[in-house]
C-alpha cells in the first residue's frame, strides 16, 4: 500500500466573479522513500493540489471531491482536530519564499521550540535540544548562536535551511518542499538540493516536490506529475517523462528549456497564455496552444491512456498513434494476404 493515496481530487475556490475549479481531478500515489515531483506552470495547481492534502486553504477554497488517504486514514472530511495531528506531525511543508515565511519579530530559537512544542510532548529544554540538534543537521554552523537570532540576520540560503530544519523537527513521514530554490542563486540552489538529498537518504522520508524547474525535477525526482489547468496531463516514472513524452504540453515544457544540444539557438516557448480557470472548456484545456490540436481535442478531453503500467497520459495524439499503429498492421496483414491469394492463384494456373 502506498503511503499516500490521492484519487480523483477536487478543490474549488468560490469568489464573487464564479468558481474557480483550482483542481480538478488529480490523483497520484507516493510511496515511502520516494520522491515526487508536481510540474507545471505558475497557476496549474501544483501548490493547491497539496495545500489541498493538509487542509491549509484559503478561506474561499473547499475540497469538492476525491479521497486522500495517508497511511490508509481518510483525510478529506477527518475534521481539524484530525489534521492537527497530521500536520508537523506526519506531513511537514516548507513554503515558497524562505525570506517571508518567519516571522520577523522572533527569534529563529522562539520560532523552532515553539513548532516542536507544538507537535510533540517536549518540554522548553528538550525543545531547544531538538531546535539546535535540527540547525547541526541542516549544517548551520554555530547553532546556539543562531538560536538567539532574528530572520533578517540571516541570509536566504541560511533561512532556506531554518526552514527545512524547522519541517523536518517532527520527524514526518512526508515532506513537502513547495519551490523550495525560487529566490536562492545557483549555487545557493544546488546546496539546498544536495541537502535535500542527503537527508531524505539519511530520514527515509517521502517528498514531494513541487516546481516549475525541470532540471531540479531531473535531479531529485522518482516520479513526475505534470499539471496544467488543475489536472494532471501526464505522470510517469523521470525516465519516461524525460525520454518518452506522450502529451503536448509536457513536449512543449521540454523544449522551451535550454539544453548543451541548442546553445547559439533560439528556444521554443509554448505560445499563448493559460486559460481562465473560471471557464473551463469542454475539451483539452491545452487545445488553444497545442500546435497539433485537433477538431476532437476541442469537443472533448482525453481520457487518461496507460502508455505503461507507470506511464499515463491524456492526450488524443496517443488515440491516433495507436489508431494509426492498428491501421498499419491491419494494412500489413491484408497486404500479406493479397500476396497469398495472389500467389495461390498463379499456382492454380501453372
Amino acid at each position: 500500500m502506498a503511503l499516500l493515496e490521492v484519487r480523483d481530487l477536487r478543490t474549488s475556490f468560490f469568489t464573487d466573479a464564479g468558481e474557480v475549479k483550482a483542481v480538478n481531478g488529480v490523483s497520484f500515489d507516493l510511496d515511502r522513500g520516494k520522491v515526487l515531483g508536481i510540474v507545471g506552470e505558475s497557476g496549474s495547481g501544483k501548490s493547491v493540489t497539496v495545500y489541498s492534502i493538509m487542509q491549509i486553504l484559503a478561506p474561499a477554497g473547499k475540497i469538492v471531491g476525491g479521497s486522500v488517504k495517508l497511511d490508509g486514514q481518510e483525510l478529506v472530511g477527518a475534521g481539524e482536530k484530525v489534521m492537527r495531528e497530521v500536520r508537523g506531525n506526519k506531513i511537514s511543508i516548507i513554503f515558497q519564499d524562505p525570506m517571508t515565511s518567519l516571522n520577523p519579530t522572533y527569534t529563529i530559537g522562539h520560532q523552532l521550540i515553539e513548532a516542536i512544542m507544538l507537535h510533540t510532548d517536549r518540554n522548553k529544554q528538550q525543545a531547544w535540544d531538538r531546535a539546535v540538534e535540527m540547525l547541526r543537521l541542516v549544517n548551520i554552523n554555530e547553532p546556539e548562536k543562531r538560536m538567539k537570532q532574528y530572520p533578517h540576520e540571516h541570509s536566504g540560503g541560511m533561512r532556506q535551511r531554518i526552514m527545512i530544519a524547522m519541517a523536518l523537527a517532527c520527524e514526518p513521514d512526508i515532506l513537502v518542499a513547495d519551490e523550495p530554490t525560487t529566490a536562492l542563486d545557483v549555487t545557493i540552489q544546488a546546496q539546498i538540493l544536495e541537502l535535500m538529498q542527503s537527508l531524505q537518504k539519511e530520514l527515509g522520508m517521502a517528498i514531494i516536490m513541487i516546481t516549475h524547474d525541470l532540471g531540479v525535477v531531473a535531479q531529485m525526482c522518482d516520479e513526475i506529475v505534470v499539471m496544467y489547468a488543475g489536472s494532471y496531463c501526464e505522470r510517469g516514472t523521470a525516465d519516461e517523462i524525460f525520454y518518452d513524452p506522450r502529451h503536448e504540453y509536457t513536449k512543449g515544457l521540454l523544449r522551451s528549456i535550454p539544453t548543451l544540444d541548442t546553445m547559439g539557438q533560439k528556444l521554443h516557448p509554448i505560445t499563448g497564455t493559460p486559460i481562465d480557470l473560471l471557464n473551463l472548456p469542454k475539451g483539452c484545456p491545452f487545445a488553444p496552444r497545442c500546435d497539433n490540436a485537433m477538431k476532437i481535442c476541442i469537443r472533448q478531453a482525453a481520457e487518461s491512456m496507460d502508455i505503461t503500467e507507470t506511464h499515463k497520459a491524456s492526450c488524443w495524439m496517443n488515440v491516433k498513434a495507436q489508431f494509426d499503429a492498428q491501421q498499419a498492421l491491419a494494412n500489413a496483414e491484408s497486404a500479406v494476404e493479397a500476396a497469398k491469394t495472389a500467389a495461390a492463384e498463379e499456382g492454380g494456373e501453372a
